[in-house]
């Protein structure tokens, strides 16, 4: 095994609780639509998630090179600086886990890293290039991409089967939904999982451990696996309930429809080393899903709250990351404030988390009604012939019975 210096080590143990978060935080990715159409239980969900996380970190490293070798100059980097980046990473992940919203992990690494290299060496040791064509480019175009295809596939599977409405019918998409989702777990350990093994990666070339261009060593893929999987385990309830009752309503064949488009778009990128994020993919997916059923809505208020955190993740990492590498570069001290700061800011977000638990018992609520223009459109688009929803109730009152007229007395004699 390489030689670690104490940094090294704290770099490498940071690394992995970014992992960690980067499992709990993206679960809903592959499950919340499984758990919200019942195709699952959500403890059963999670853990065949979990298993299959752990085996996708080992079917591929080109997403790992482009962490390691691409984004930045590994040759100009510090230990602190990974650090730092590290901390801007973990710190938005867990934001946007306490008010539920499904950002982008992978960003959210990508701006730590970023902001920190610029804070220590300046832009000049940030590939440009690398980072429009394998980072932003793909994170414009992913939803888009996989919203669209979920959105044909939806109304391709109401189209061909859509007089067969019946239990057995659910069921056999209720099946396919597992699958799809089995596969969305492998496709997510395949892309996500390899972006920690880059980051550990370019630690140890920082810290002289490994010489410049090495592909990740077997207990680097084996350690961020394990991460991964052990937070995917944990579940992030509040993420799930999200995506899937707070964006929209899916039935089994729509959920089939989004996951299999969403692992399809995955597996592609993580092919040609995209780092992509397996959030916009499952995201623009499920949307589309929502808007293929004819009657079919999203709920747009949840849709924008999710926008403006993919907007601000970015550059909401790299400041932090910025501003913990100035930290750490006053020395041994400044590094040792910082990971005070991360662990005490981490303690104080998981507390706050305490005054609203959601886990598995309660993730399948609804978080919010539909809001007017969603209720206006269901009110005109029926929904698929067949098919009755739930939850419908009564908007306009019966009219009120009027009594019978009473008799008249009897004549008098």
């Amino acid at each position: 095994m390489e030689s670690f210096s104490l940094i090294l080590a704290i770099v490498v143990v940071t690394a992995l609780a970014f992992d960690f978060t980067n499992g709990f935080h993206d679960t809903a990715n592959a499950m919340a639509t499984t758990i919200s159409t019942g195709a699952l239980k959500p403890k059963i969900a999670v853990a065949m998630s979990a298993v299959l996380n752990l085996v996708g970190a080992f079917l591929s490293v080109e997403v790992a090179n482009t962490i390691s070798k691409g984004l930045v100059d590994e040759t100009g980097i510090r230990p602190e600086v990974i650090f730092a980046a590290l901390v801007g990473a973990i710190l938005w992940n867990l934001l946007t886990w306490l008010v539920g919203l499904p950002s982008s992990s992978s960003h959210a690494l990508m701006g730590g890293l970023v902001g920190a290299t610029v804070a220590s060496a300046g832009f000049g040791a940030v590939h440009g290039e690398v980072l429009v064509t394998k980072v932003l480019l793909p994170a414009v175009a992913a939803p888009v991409v996989a919203g669209l295809a979920s959105l044909l596939a939806t109304r391709f599977s109401y189209g061909v089967g859509g007089t067969a409405d019946g239990e057995a019918t659910r069921k056999g998409y209720r099946a396919g939904q597992i699958a799809s989702a089995g596969l969305v777990s492998l496709a997510h350990g395949t892309n996500d999982a390899q972006k920690t093994m880059g980051i550990i990666t370019l630690a140890l070339v920082a810290g002289g451990s490994i010489a410049p261009g090495s592909n990740p060593p077997t207990w680097v893929i084996l350690s961020a696996g394990m991460a991964i999987a052990l937070g995917t385990y944990i579940g992030g309830w509040r993420i799930i309930r999200t995506m899937g009752k707070g964006l929209t309503d899916l039935e089994p064949r729509q959920g089939f429809a989004a996951q299999t488009s969403a692992a399809t778009a995955i597996l592609a990128s993580s092919h040609l080393g995209f780092s992509l994020s397996t959030t916009h993919v499952v995201s623009g997916s499920v949307m589309g899903a929502g808007l293929g059923r004819k009657g079919g809505v999203v709920r747009w208020s949840t849709a924008t709250r999710m926008a403006v955190a993919w907007v601000l993740t970015l550059p909401a990492a790299a400041l932090v990351g910025a501003g913990a590498e100035s930290v750490t570069g006053l020395g041994d001290w400044g590094t040792a404030v910082v990971a005070v700061f991360l662990v005490a800011a981490s303690a104080g977000i998981w507390k706050l988390s305490r005054r609203e638990v959601v886990d598995h018992t309660n993730v399948v609520e609804a978080t919010e009604p539909a809001g007017v223009v969603t209720a206006a459109i269901a009110a005109v688009i029926p929904p698929p012939a067949g098919v009755v929803a739930e939850d419908l109730t009564a908007t306009i009152p019966a009219p009120a019975t009027e009594p019978a007229p009473a008799a008249p007395p009897a004549a008098a004699v």
